[in-house]
């Protein structure tokens, strides 16, 4: 079993047609993702490596019961893209795209408020890797090699350190059930918490490796809830251990502006809360695996 996505789920690719449309659709098709269709404007009737291209989100999910699509649409115009899947009946919205300005992402949290919580999309991104499901699914732009099929969830703001997360465990034995890719910017579609309270629920998912980075209150919410809420064991980690204050790191979101930012604040927040932390990003595949080898106790719930 796997979190979101797996072999089965009918997927589209809003702007499948421009060239990084058309490197990544190729990519996932390669890898046995089930891409049922694209959708640009104005190249309705066309297709498209093989593939039927939809003029609306509408028209081709009529036409081919897609739940879920990912967008490679340009910052400008990828807000409305992303409404119009909502609008089209999409489940699962995968948004690629970076440098969306945050007041469309703005529009769009309070866009997809009007639904009522059981018919409420769920958005990834934007501005991340993706999501993988290895040797069933991939729905994103990572490497698929480096992922080893197995039992161990990841979460990540960081695609970089995602991609070495999963290597490092693929070195040493340790394989994924589903990675995550949740963006770097500050207003995004779904948070840490989300996606970690479905990693509780999946059978096949023993432990998880939530990889954080300064800025915004998330990682601490998240390790409030683990203690909480979660009996499996969770791996903690925070980029950004030397990063100046108020000055902007990379992701948009990776900017220490208040006290709980810093990186040296959240490891100290998640240690509170039972997390094990890894040291430095060189020891994700040691860190775990000597979380999965019972050296490091699991926590009971709270």
């Amino acid at each position: 079993m796997s979190i979101l996505i797996d072999e089965t789920t009918p997927i589209l690719v809003q702007g499948m047609t421009g060239d990084k449309g058309t490197f990544h659709t190729k990519e996932m098709l390669d890898y046995g993702t089930n891409v049922v269709g694209g959708v640009t404007p104005g190249k309705g009737g066309s297709k498209h490596q093989g593939l039927p291209v939809f003029n609306t989100v509408k028209e081709a999910v009529k036409a081919t019961g897609a739940t879920t699509s990912i967008t490679f649409v340009a910052p400008a115009f990828c807000a409305d893209a992303i409404m119009e899947a909502a609008d089209g009946g999409i489940r699962l919205i995968c948004s690629i795209t970076d440098g969306i300005p945050a007041q469309d992402m703005m529009r769009v949290k309070r866009y997809l408020r009007r639904y009522p919580r059981s018919r409420r999309p769920m958005l990834v991104g934007p501005n991340c890797a993706g999501i993988i499901s290895p040797g069933k699914a991939m729905l994103g732009i990572m490497p698929p090699h480096i992922y080893l099929q197995g039992r161990v969830g990841i979460i990540s703001r960081s695609g970089t350190l995602g991609y070495e997360a999963a290597s490092q465990m693929k070195a040493v034995g340790i394989g994924i059930s589903t990675s995550v890719g949740i963006g770097g910017d500050p207003i995004n579609g779904s948070s840490f918490l989300d996606h970690l309270a479905l990693f509780e629920q999946d059978p096949e998912t023993d432990a998880v490796l939530m990889i954080g980075e300064i800025g915004g209150p998330q990682e601490a919410e998240a390790s409030t809830w683990i203690k909480e809420n979660m009996s499996k064991p969770v791996v903690g980690f925070v980029a950004g251990l030397t990063a100046p204050k108020g000055r902007r790191m990379g992701h948009a979101g990776a900017i220490i502006s208040a006290v709980g930012d810093s990186a040296a604040e959240k490891a100290e927040i998640m240690r509170a809360c039972g997390l094990t932390v890894a040291p430095n990003p060189s020891e994700f595949g040691s860190t775990v695996a000597k979380v999965m080898s019972g050296r490091t106790e699991p926590r009971a719930v709270v």
